[in-house]
């Protein structure tokens, strides 16, 4: 059962990852006349956000908002590149902007448990572990205990992983109705702008699905185990 689990989640987020890819190499060809900045900028001070200021930051996929600094920061090929993809990219992390003025109430839970699932994902595979080393038969109070308790905290990153999901999926309809709002987009290249933002999606919809998976196989071994 752990193989097929691991196999399966491992494959299904290689061809979501190629999608990724592909979706984003083929609208980074299609030309806008702003760049992810200046999307960025324009989407914020349209929706009376001048408080939140565009960063550019290294590396690649980086692109995120920071609710503690009131920072869009968005990765140098995101922020410098006049493309649908770039644009796509910026108005969607603008869109948790938008959510958190907004006080969007998934966001405000994914905050809250954002600290928990910190400390969660760092213990979680310890405790399970021990769970399931110092599991005995004849004294087993231990060892199922620890596993529980391993189970409550990785259920709190799977819970954490699908109310991921509505946070991202309404930024990315923000974004994509901003853009053809505004006129950034038009009818032919808003299309390439939302599937950019849909292929995004996915990456969180396959890592939740494998989240859950996982939880029930753990739970499935505290089962059998009890028996």
């Amino acid at each position: 059962m752990y193989w097929i689990i691991f196999i399966g989640t491992a494959l299904a987020s290689w061809l979501v990852s190629a999608n990724l890819k592909h979706k984003f190499k083929k609208y980074s060809q299609i030309p806008l006349p702003l760049s992810g900045r200046e999307v960025a900028e324009k989407m914020l001070h349209e929706n009376g956000l001048d408080d939140v200021k565009v960063t550019s930051t290294s590396g690649q996929l980086t692109d995120h908002y920071n609710p503690l600094t009131k920072t869009v920061n968005l990765s140098e090929s995101v922020y410098n590149s006049y493309n649908v993809a770039a644009a796509a990219v910026a108005a969607h992390e603008c869109g948790h902007a938008v959510q958190h003025a907004r006080a969007y109430a998934p966001l405000k839970m994914r905050s809250v448990l954002v600290p928990i699932v910190n400390f969660s994902s760092k213990w979680v595979m310890w405790v399970i572990l021990a769970g399931l080393f110092l599991f005995n038969p004849k004294a087993p109070y231990m060892g199922q205990t620890l596993l529980l308790v391993g189970i409550g905290l990785f259920a709190l990153t799977t819970l954490f992983s699908f109310i991921t999901l509505p946070v991202e999926i309404d930024a990315s309809r923000r974004a994509v109705a901003w853009l053809r709002e505004s006129g950034v987009t038009n009818v032919n290249t808003n299309s390439a702008a939302e599937g950019a933002l849909k292929a995004a999606a996915y990456t969180y919809v396959v890592a939740a699905l494998g989240s859950l998976a996982t939880l029930l196989y753990y739970i499935m071994i505290y089962m059998g185990r009890r028996d």
